[in-house]
């Protein structure tokens, strides 16, 4: 799939279609015929995911067949965009998960200094990592985000098969309004994840320590592979551009903000008499709040300047992102008191 320009098309996005080139063109029946143009000029030598090649494609002499209407190429790809999007915030958790898996068995293996409390391995010479707060933190703070990420991940897929319903159910609207809410919820999955499989990968080599850092124990090549996530299928730039500049602000007015916050505010009230979730719930609620007031200083401030739009799109995504991830955790911390009442068993802490 190729995005390239026709003659004379108009000049920037405007101008561009989509075509597909394949490796052979058909022939006059439609079976596989001669040897297409395209072909691979060169390998890449990447920072990360070696495994997967990226190479340079030269189209001289090639034939390529247009998809959709001309001059409609980004539109037509949008189409497959969101799927994609979704699939690399994966590749934000699944790092997140595994730098924590790693780093958790080597903080339980590793032995250095004293707690600070005190001996927590008397028969030891020194104690395991893991008593340390500060390796403690970053331990948390990774599987903190590798756990909300697939409950984040979970949320999107239901409301993806929400939207499948509505088409086979020929139900246009019940399509529409989960589609627009999956549209919403898309940059915000792939800009924030992949960020923060970063920062969890990046955590997995300072529970290392220098060790992190030598190749043999594998936590750099997790910090490369994951590095790619935030910048193909679209940068969080990008991604932050999509959601403020286009789905809040272009297509919504701010709508897009006002409608999720008010499903989040409604489930964050529900809690409020329950005195184990009421402290989580108002905040939750204070920072729904927040969202939309900055929302709608956001909005007032484009109006005399739009690079304002640009300048604070990425914060706007993170916390936009931040504001998402503590909906979920609400929404497992309410199921997980539920459990508790019902004779479930106590968090086992890592």
């Amino acid at each position: 799939i190729v995005l390239a320009r026709l003659p004379d098309a108009p000049k920037g996005t405007r101008g561009i279609s989509l075509f597909i080139v394949p490796k052979f063109l058909p022939d006059s029946n439609g079976d596989v015929g001669e040897r297409n143009g395209v072909v691979c000029g060169s390998l890449e030598k990447k920072m990360g995911i070696k495994a997967s090649a990226t190479c340079v494609l030269n189209f001289d002499g090639a034939t390529g067949f247009l998809i959709g209407p001309e001059n409609e190429g980004l539109n037509c790809m949008f189409t497959f965009m969101n799927t994609a999007r979704i699939g690399t915030a994966i590749q934000g958790v699944g790092p997140a998960e595994l730098s924590y898996q790693w780093a958790l068995a080597y903080a339980k293996d590793r032995r250095s200094m004293r707690a600070l409390s005190g001996k927590k391995e008397p028969d030891q010479v020194a104690d395991s990592l893991i008593h340390h707060a500060d390796v403690r933190r970053m331990l948390l703070t990774q599987k903190a985000i590798a756990e909300v990420g697939r409950a984040m991940l979970y949320y999107a897929a239901r409301l993806a098969d929400h939207m499948v319903e509505g088409f086979t159910e020929g139900d246009d609207k019940k399509a529409e309004k989960y589609d627009d809410k999956l549209g919403f919820l898309t940059p915000i999955l792939k800009g924030f994840l992949t960020e923060l499989g970063c920062e969890a990968a990046n955590l997995g080599v300072q529970v290392f320590g220098g060790h992190g850092y030598i190749r043999e124990h594998g936590m750099e090549q997790i910090v490369r592979d994951t590095r790619i996530a935030t910048l193909y299928e679209g940068t969080t730039g990008i991604q932050a551009l999509d959601l403020l500049g286009r789905k809040v602000l272009l297509m919504t007015q701010g709508g897009a903000v006002r409608e999720f916050t008010l499903n989040i505010a409604n489930f964050a009230r529900k809690h409020l008499t329950d005195k184990r979730l009421r402290p989580w719930a108002l905040e939750l609620l204070k920072l729904t709040g927040q969202w939309n007031l900055l929302t709608v200083r956001i909005m007032l401030a484009a109006r005399k300047d739009r690079d304002v739009v640009s300048s604070a799109s990425y914060d706007f995504l993170m916390y936009s992102g931040y504001v998402t991830m503590a909906y979920i955790w609400l929404r497992q911390a309410a199921v997980a008191v539920d459990k508790l009442a019902n004779g479930g068993e106590e968090s086992t802490g890592f």
